[in-house]
């Protein structure tokens, strides 16, 4: 088996087109958008009425290196498109805002300033990148946020609306014609909450309501249970009249927008411990089956100890709220990944570094059903493609991994999106674009 060529079993590659590594992409009547990871990369724009020959429109830049772009939507059936603004490389770049703190902990207790190797060991941070961490503390980060482009000439985006949050900036977020449902840290909350906007006046982005989990909202009062930012809002994705909330190291919660000023809890379901990867993504699937109601979730893959499982997905029975129970799970073997061990260093431990390499779990499915098919990143085993027409039995259909990206030691399959025609779309974080078609 060549390093360079896919390994696919149902699955037939259309095109492939080399670009920036993306953190999602969003396809809709023959328009891609791609978010891209690195900076100064924003979203590139594609033209894919022709699978088999996709053609850059435009690129949005972003002007500087301080955030990153990496998720864009639809909004709805308009000629809108919505982007995030997020602090890049931000799990270590905000142990800038720690440093002050350390170091006057440190001259409390020594009674003298920390050295360079001192306030590193602090930080958990290398000595080498001090200098970063020290920029960051006497900058801070203001950037974060939403940013809207009318895209009706999708050659010539036209910037017409921006709405700056707090923190970090956004994350990830659900959005259609009228509001935008933002993943975002927010000043006096510990971690991202749900800030849903109304966006039918780009230009007058106005915030409609909040919604948090108990302890987020420490100005108010409010004290967490949890170290960190483990427990916070990852994502919503609005279903009818609900929010499907992926919550981290907190599971899962359904919100009641009925309501959309005031949105309540009326669901929730937390398998951490003993779990060790986090909830990334949760929705339910359309219909019922067996007279259940079911929803599919995934979980994200994180460098973790050899011997605890990588991330994968599941399905719960959540007919009845107040009983939500697992029906089954869907998991990628080692064996299964033609790159499964890249991620690891001699000693069998995840390697670390810029970019990070993730392994052979879970990342992200396609956010809406066809065909009774969860199409399903799995960072270095690439696109699986499950039927879940049994949701006691998932089943395998196909899989595509491709090849690396030029001098990286693994696939990092990304993001996936599926056309009305059937097309997948697959995105590498690293490098790269597949175009793909299911064999029947």
């Amino acid at each position: 088996m060549s390093r360079h060529e896919p390994v696919a079993r149902n699955v037939r590659r259309i095109a492939h087109l080399d670009m920036p590594g993306g953190g999602q992409i969003t396809v809709r009547g023959g328009i891609a958008l791609i978010g891209h990871i690195e900076p100064p990369f924003g979203t590139t724009i594609l033209d894919v009425s022709d699978p088999a020959k996709p053609r850059v429109l435009s690129r949005i830049m972003l002007d500087g290196n301080a955030s990153h772009s990496h998720k864009a939507r639809f909004a709805g059936d308009r000629n809108l498109i919505v982007v995030n603004r997020e602090m890049h490389d931000r799990h270590f770049l905000r142990k800038g805002f720690e440093l002050a703190k350390a170091e006057d902990d440190f001259a409390a207790c020594e009674g003298r300033m920390p050295d360079d190797a001192e306030l590193a060991a602090l930080l958990r941070a290398p000595v080498a990148r001090l200098g970063e961490l020290r920029d960051v503390a006497r900058r801070g980060y203001d950037e974060g946020g939403i940013r809207l482009y009318d895209i009706a000439d999708p050659e010539n985006p036209r910037l017409v609306g921006d709405r700056r949050t707090g923190g970090i900036g956004v994350h990830r977020f659900d959005c259609d014609a009228r509001y935008a449902y933002i993943s975002t840290e927010m000043e006096g909350y510990i971690g991202n909450i749900v800030v849903i906007y109304d966006i039918a006046d780009p230009a007058n982005i106005e915030e409609v309501s909040r919604w948090h989990m108990p302890g987020q909202h420490v100005a108010g009062g409010e004290t967490p249970d949890w170290d960190g930012v483990r427990n916070r809002v990852h994502h919503g994705l609005r279903v009818g009249d609900e929010l499907w909330t992926a919550c981290w190291h907190a599971g899962f919660r359904v919100i009641d927008l009925s309501d959309i000023a005031r949105p309540a809890t009326v669901a929730a379901h937390n398998y951490h411990p003993p779990f060790p990867e986090p909830t990334h993504t949760v929705m339910p699937l359309p219909g019922t089956y067996g007279g259940r109601r079911v929803a599919v979730c995934v979980d994200e893959e994180h460098p973790h100890p050899t011997g605890q499982p990588h991330a994968f997905l599941w399905l719960f029975d959540v007919t009845d709220y107040a009983d939500i129970r697992p029906l089954s799970t869907f998991h990628v073997t080692d064996f299964d990944a033609p790159w499964s061990r890249a991620h690891l260093d001699g000693n069998g431990a995840y390697r670390h570094g810029r970019p990070e390499i993730y392994g052979p779990g879970a990342h992200q499915f396609q956010e809406h059903m066809r065909d009774g098919l969860i199409y399903c990143t799995w960072f270095s085993a690439g696109l699986r493609i499950v039927d879940v027409s049994d949701p006691l039995r998932p089943t395998e259909r196909g899989y595509f991994v491709p090849p690396p990206a030029p001098g990286f030691p693994a696939p990092q399959s990304n993001d996936v999106d599926v056309d009305k025609a059937g097309t997948i779309y697959l995105i590498d974080r690293i490098d790269g674009l597949d175009i793909l078609e299911l064999e029947r």
